[in-house]
């Protein structure tokens, strides 16, 4: 059975949820046609319509998507790793053109594994222009290590919407006119990744991968792409990705959360969010731009 990508061709109802909208059906092809397996592709195992990443004391691995998109939405269903997975992390991010370099931009969610028992931290983070240190850590409403959930990420050229299961976590809205950068001008690509990172990852790396439970892990499934493509490196972005009101994600239903969705994102916050970069005044002795409403 081959094992499959949709790329939606319009926003479908259950996904962001700003507005109603009519559900397509997605064009649909071969996993291996749109990403390629870029880091120790033998850790890389395609069962169905699933790509299970493997961890141990040898090597994490990686996928990244084979085309580059600006502006849209990506989704994709996971089931982390199971029991004792304190030390690792598995992420699902997207990293821009010119992102090799010290000059980056990046949207990452980092699921950061625990101890049994204990709970997984979400971590997202916006990297704009090479500059990073803009965490929230989110726990969750159920067990990520049980079943698939769905994680997105929504971006246009007014915000940023990291989703779980539909409901919006996290919210960064441009405010280039206060002198906050925002990524706008690099195409991005698609990835996913699992690794030990227990230099950090648990209790602040005190507690360390226990390689006797080795090999971990993490599955993605149902990966949905709604995004503006780019072709080549050399594609103009503006022309193609950059006319304000041609696509979904430029009409004014989208320049804020709605009032449901408004609601939504504050019951995560005041329930499940427990560290915000912009409450951190012990890291930052002037608080960044962009906290200060």
């Amino acid at each position: 059975m081959a094992s499959n990508i949709c790329t939606r061709l319009e926003i479908a109802i259950f996904m962001v949820g700003f507005v109603c909208a009519n559900l397509v059906l997605p064009m649909c092809g071969n996993i291996s046609e749109v990403f390629e397996y870029n880091w120790a592709p033998n850790h890389i195992i395609s069962q169905g319509d699933q790509i299970k990443l493997t961890l141990d004391n040898v090597s994490g691995c990686g996928f990244e998507s084979k085309k580059k998109y600006l502006f849209g939405q990506a989704s994709v269903q996971i089931k982390l790793i199971e029991g004792d997975s304190a030390g690792t992390v598995t992420a699902f991010y997207v990293r821009l053109m010119a992102s090799e370099g010290p000059v980056h931009d990046e949207l990452d969610f980092e699921f950061l594994g625990n101890v049994s028992g204990e709970p997984y931290l979400v971590q997202t983070n916006i990297y704009v222009n090479g500059t990073g240190n803009r965490k929230q850590r989110h726990t969750l409403w159920f067990d990520p290590t049980l079943d698939f959930h769905t994680y997105s990420f929504f971006w246009n050229r007014h915000l940023i919407v990291f989703l779980v299961d539909g409901i919006p976590i996290r919210v960064f809205t441009n405010k280039e006119d206060k002198g906050v950068l925002f990524p706008r001008q690099q195409a991005m690509s698609i990835r996913g990744s699992v690794w030990n990172a227990d230099d950090w990852a648990t209790q602040g790396g005190k507690v360390k991968i226990n390689w006797t439970n080795a090999p971990f892990f993490s599955t993605f499934r149902s990966f949905i792409i709604d995004a503006c493509e780019l072709l080549t490196a050399t594609d103009d972005i503006m022309a193609q990705c950059g006319k304000l009101g041609r696509l979904w994600w430029d009409k004014p239903a989208f320049v804020v959360l709605n009032r449901h969705r408004s609601h939504q994102l504050k019951w995560a916050r005041r329930k499940h969010l427990v560290y915000d970069y912009c409450k951190d005044k012990a890291r930052f002795t002037e608080l960044p731009r962009e906290c200060i409403s």
